[in-house]
Formats: C-alpha cells, structure tokens, sequence
C-alpha cells in the first residue's frame, strides 16, 4: 500500500476548480475528496524512482471554503489521524471578497540544531502558526514564492551528513547536491516542516525560481556560463535542478487547461517512467533557451500576476545582454496589455527587484558597461571579476531591459482603461523597501511601486545591514552618480525614491486588494520572551 511521501500542496486554485500535488512512496492512484462532494483523481507518474501525482478537483464552488482529504488507493493518508492542525480546505474566493496576496524569497529552510534556529524565526513557519490558530480569521489567499525555495550550494548540516554517506565530499560539488535524488532531499527538508507543510496544504501557492534553486549566481554572464560548463559536474547538477523544479514548482503553477496542452506533462505521465523525457527536456531548455518558456500568468478575478523568468530567459552575450530573450519579453507585453480593462491591479513577479538602492543600480550600470569594454580589456577583464565578487547582476545590470520593463509598466499604468496599481513584487536581496517609480515625460494613472520582500527564512548580516542603509542615501547617490560617469552610462529613463525601508529580518509581505484599493502589509517574525513566535507588523500602509 502507497504512502504519502511529501504535500499535500494545494497550487492552482481558482473559481470552479484546483490542483493538489503530492508525492508518494509508490505507484497508486491519488484521489482528493472535498467536504462539499467535489473530488478529482489521478495515477501517479514516475521520475527517477520517486512517485507523483498532480490531483486535479473540479466541480468546485464559488465563494466556499471546502475541507478536503487525500486518499491513495481508496485509504484516506491526509489529514493524518493525529494532526494537530485544523483541516485543510480548498477556498474559491469571488471577486467581492477581495485578495490577500502574501509573498517573500529566500527561505533557508534547515531545521533549528539543539532547538535553537541560528537565523531567527521563519516568518512562514510563523504565519503557518497564526493560520492554524484562528482558522476561520484573515488568511492569505494566495502565498507567492518568489525564489530559492531550496538552497542547492548552501546545504545544512544534517543534508551534508546525508550527502558524506553517497559520495566523496572532497570531490566536486563537495557539500552541495549533485544530481536528483540530493534535490529530493532539500525539498523534504523543506516542505516536511510540520507548520509549512500543513500551511502549502491550504493555502494556494505560485511560485519561480531564482539563483539558489541551481546555484548563486546563476546565468550571471557568458564567462560565467563558459567556466561552469567547463567543470565536470555542472551539466547533470543544471538539469538536475531544472527537473525538480518542474516536478515540484512549476507543475502546479499551471491550470488543468493548460497542463493537458503540456506535451512533456503527457509523455512523463503516460510513461512508466518519464525520467528520460523530462532529462531530454531539461537538456534542450539549457541549450536553447527558447524552447521552454517557465514565466506563466495567472488571473484571480480583478487582479493579473505574470510571473517571469528572470534567470533562464536571459540573453549573455557582452554585446546585446538582456534579462529577458527577445520571444520572452514579447510575451510579458503580450500578457501585461492583454485586455488591460479586464484587471484593476498588475502584479509583475520577479524574483529580482526592478528598482534598487540607487548605489548599486549606478554599480550594476557601470559594471555592465566596463564588462562590455567602453573602458578598453582590461577593465573588462576587471570588471567581470567585480560582477561575480558583487553579484552584479540585477535588472540594472541590463540597462536596455532595465528601461524596457520601465516603458511597459508606464505603458500599462496610462491612460483610458488603466488599473488601480502596478506592483513589482520581487525579494533576493535580503531586505525589504518600497520603492517609487517616477518617468520625466509622463505620468502614469495607476500607482506603480517595487515592493521587494527578502528572506523569509535567513541571515541578514551586519554588513548587508550597513550597505543596504548606505546604498539607499543622498552621498551614496552622489557616489553612484560619478561612479556612472566613469561609465560612460546612459542615465536610465526613469527615477525612483525610496518611500519605505529598508527593513531587517525574517519577514513577508501583504497585498490587500479589494476593488481599485490596495493595502500593503509587512510583518517580521519574532521570538517573544515565552519563546514562541509571532509575526508583529513593521509597516502598514495603503498604495491606492
């Protein structure tokens, strides 16, 4: 008899219909059984010896919150008989409730050593606390993860170990993963945390990429690339990431619709084993990055999310760098100005923030065009040593695309037809702020703002602290500016002001949006002098 492995996580929600995803420890058939009769079942499918299903539910009613269980093979697994917490629903909220859309990155996710977490309280695990204890009260409706949901090149202590009894660590990756069986491992590491678990089970997620999930630093430049494939071990840790992340990411970040027009999705699930289509998949993907697109768009009701790829899409020639491919950044124009009427407020998910401290955008632009040689070969050579000792390798670090994403938001943001807000939601950076864009030759009807939350669940150095502070102020921006100047760099098309932050900690951020009106919530975890932990409200504040 089949056994749950891992999830359930609830993903697609809307309306009428959802998915849940699960992993098993056999082959068998998962079925979900909603409270309300609604029920959904599929078999699993197989990928390097590991089982998985993707249940999809339909007949789901609109504005009800139904409690549901997961069976396999006809015996009920979840909710498990001891549980602690309140049962899992699938909620289908309509447009007059409103959207509570919580988001963050960065989540370390190793487990406290000697009951002490050496980086503070997990704001997520903190939230997944509060849920359960007033179920019935203010919960998100949608948890948007906005990268490194794992870390694959900063393992903890209890996946090295696990790691020391496989291989060699003296050899190349050492103490990070390796190939797919070492993915697996970070993500039970991850998502079998008690409070996250039964969190994902209720609460619907999107989530995409960023550097971590592979490796720091990721797509940061051609020379790069060139050094990483020249190793002998970066070709099966690549496609090794890009398999699990669309096993347990990207999947469930698709409709039903759009999973039953996915080839791949059908040759793993037809398959008896889809290890092969899936690693064949992953291969093209690194060699031609315009064969698989993992930026998608999803619509709850009035509010539009298109979520993109910031670190595969990218184009790494010194010569015409760019975040996005040129079929890439049509389709995010395709989906901003899609039926622009049809929305009230844009959500743009980057794992990387658009606007930063004016400091490092001015380091970014000046790095950028040293790398390209406006300064001859040597500061070329010294400027991709600084690009990768920096991690210089933002928007800002692609000026044309840095000033494309500017013209498209302001384009979205004007005129008849225009939403309420434009919001980019991004994290990476280990601080949270808001920023405000502003264009010299126009001004946008809709409130635009970068609202950049970052870690979830990590450290913030001191000197992290001290740089970001610095980074945002009036000499730092005078510094920038003649740093630019040596540059030779083109100012870029728009300005910014920073109008909240930077804030320090484990912490996640809120979007209230009901009608045309917005609110903006950030909440840090603290431990209390009891020791438990809670989420305490650092910034509280309405965009429109």
């Amino acid at each position: 008899m089949a056994g749950l492995r891992l999830g359930p996580l609830l993903r697609y929600t809307d309306g009428s219909c959802a998915t849940v995803w699960v992993e098993t420890d056999g082959p068998c058939t998962a079925e979900v059984r909603c409270a309300d009769g609604a029920r959904g079942t599929t078999r699993t499918f197989q990928v390097a010896g590991h089982h998985y299903a993707l249940v999809p539910v339909g007949d789901l009613t609109p504005g009800t919150a139904t409690e549901y269980e997961v069976l396999l093979d006809d015996a009920p697994v979840w909710p498990p008989p001891d549980s602690r917490f309140p049962p899992s629903v699938i909620a289908t909220p309509t447009d007059q409730d409103g959207l509570r859309v919580a988001f963050g990155s960065c989540r370390w996710a190793a487990p406290p050593s000697g009951g002490k977490d050496k980086v503070g309280p997990d704001a997520l695990d903190t939230l997944a606390g509060r849920v359960a204890a007033d179920p019935r009260g203010a919960r998100p409706d949608v948890l948007l993860l906005l990268g490194d949901q794992v870390y694959a090149d900063e393992t903890s202590d209890a996946t090295r170990q696990w790691l020391a009894g496989r291989r060699d660590l003296s050899e190349p990756p050492g103490d990070q993963v390796a190939d797919y069986e070492e993915y697996t491992r970070l993500y039970y590491e991850s998502w079998l945390d008690p409070e996250v678990r039964w969190l994902l089970s209720t609460v619907p997620s999107c989530m995409i990429f960023d550097d971590h999930d592979v490796i720091d630093d990721w797509n940061t430049s051609a020379a790069w690339l060139a050094d990483m494939r020249a190793t002998d071990w970066w070709q099966e840790r690549l496609q090794s990431g890009l398999m699990s992340y669309w096993v347990y990411q990207q999947l469930g970040n698709l409709s039903p619709d759009e999973l039953a027009a996915d080839p791949l999705y059908k040759s793993v699930c037809e398959s008896p084993d889809g290890t092969d289509a899936l690693r064949a998949f992953a291969e093209r993907a690194d060699a031609d990055r315009d064969s698989v697109r993992w930026s998608y768009r999803r619509d709850f009701g009035r509010t539009r999310l298109v979520m993109v790829d910031s670190r595969a899409a990218r184009v790494l020639e010194e010569n015409r760098r760019a975040m996005l491919d040129q079929g890439e950044a049509a389709w995010l124009r395709e989906q901003v100005l899609d039926d622009r009427e049809s929305y009230d407020h844009l959500l743009i998910g980057t794992s990387l923030p658009w606007l930063l401290p004016h400091l490092v955008h001015d380091m970014e632009a000046w790095n950028s065009a040293m790398c390209g040689g406006v300064r001859g070969e040597r500061w070329a050579r010294r400027g991709e040593r600084i690009r990768r000792g920096a991690d210089l390798e933002h928007w800002s670090a692609f000026p044309s695309s840095f000033d494309a994403l500017g013209d498209l938001i302001a384009e979205a943001g004007t005129g008849p037809g225009a939403p309420a807000t434009v919001s980019v939601l991004s994290g990476d950076v280990h601080h949270a702020y808001v920023a405000e864009p502003s264009w010299p030759d126009r001004t946008p009807d809709a409130k635009v703002a970068q609202l950049t939350c970052s870690p979830v669940h990590n450290s913030v150095p001191l000197s992290i602290r001290l740089g970001f502070r610095f980074g945002w102020s009036a000499p730092a921006r005078a510094l920038g500016r003649r740093i630019a100047r040596h540059g030779r760099c083109t100012p870029p098309a728009v300005r910014w002001r920073r109008s909240g932050g930077p804030w320090f900690g484990n912490q996640i951020m809120t979007l209230t949006l009901r009608g045309r009106s917005a609110r903006l919530r950030l909440e840090q975890a603290r431990t209390e002098r009891d020791g438990t932990t809670a989420l305490r409200v650092t910034a509280d504040r309405e965009l429109a």
